[in-house]
């Protein structure tokens, strides 16, 4: 069994079918993509993995542990972060006082904001801070404000607190979506690094094709809501049934 377990999940939108019989088992420790084209159910999916959306029928699993109905700061109890398609940071703080965030909100496992109680408190918390900036590549930047970074940027920097909560399960909603090539590769070389040196395991959903080959080591193929196909990235590239959902013609 996989860290992560979907099972004959089922959602529909009135007279849409959304997602149908869905199945899905993501291995810990690695990057499974989840593609396919517009209108797939992609995010839908995405959704009912965090708990945001409840399937009609089915059951999404985490570690055991069913997600279905559970508060955001539940599902990040649990262990499992989220990067949305738009990058979700504050504008108005600073890099270092936005990655000090989810290091301080954790403290007392309820990732509720309180008063810093103490000196010495701000102190260590500035420094985890400082040490996952370091890691990221961003120290030299701690008092930028982040309204006038770039995405690849904003990105990098989200990426980083969602790390700062110690995740188990990393969840990817198009992270390269309206960046500069020069920032995709930036972002992939990050997301290759944290695959290579942490515990974690990633589950991505993107378009961009160059991205999910150069980091999935396996991928799942929707369309209309069903599963395809879901093999390696190789047995991926030129599958009929993937040419097929694509380019809309048999192969």
């Amino acid at each position: 069994m996989g860290i992560l377990e979907v099972k004959n999940v089922n959602k529909r939108f009135g007279g849409l079918q959304a997602l149908g019989d869905v199945n899905l088992s993501v291995e810990e420790n690695k990057v499974h993509a989840i593609i396919g084209p517009n209108g797939a159910g992609k995010s839908t999916l995405l959704n009912c993995l965090v708990g945001k959306l409840i399937p009609d029928t089915g059951s999404v699993m985490f570690d055991g542990q069913s997600v279905l109905g559970r508060k955001p700061y539940e599902i990040n109890q649990m262990g499992i972060s989220r990067v949305f398609q738009t990058p979700e940071i504050f504008g108005d703080l600073t890099v270092l006082e936005n990655m000090m965030i989810p290091i301080f909100a954790k403290r007392d496992g309820a990732f509720r904001m309180h008063a810093i109680e103490s000196a010495e408190q701000e102190k260590s918390i500035i420094d985890q801070a400082m040490a996952m900036l370091e890691d990221l590549n961003m120290a030299d930047k701690r008092d930028f404000h982040t309204a006038s970074m770039s995405r690849g940027d904003k990105r990098r920097l989200e990426i980083g607190m969602c790390l700062a909560q110690k995740p188990r399960l990393l969840l990817l909603d198009e992270p390269t979506a309206g960046m500069a090539r020069a920032d995709t590769n930036a972002t992939i070389d990050l997301l290759k690094e944290i695959r290579d040196t942490r515990d974690i395991t990633i589950a991505i959903i993107e378009h961009d094709m160059h991205v999910v080959f150069s980091l999935a080591e396996r991928i799942t193929v929707l369309a209309q809501g069903t599963p395809l196909v879901e093999d390696t990235p190789d047995k991926i590239k030129g599958h009929p049934k993937v040419r097929e959902a694509y380019l809309g013609e048999a192969t």
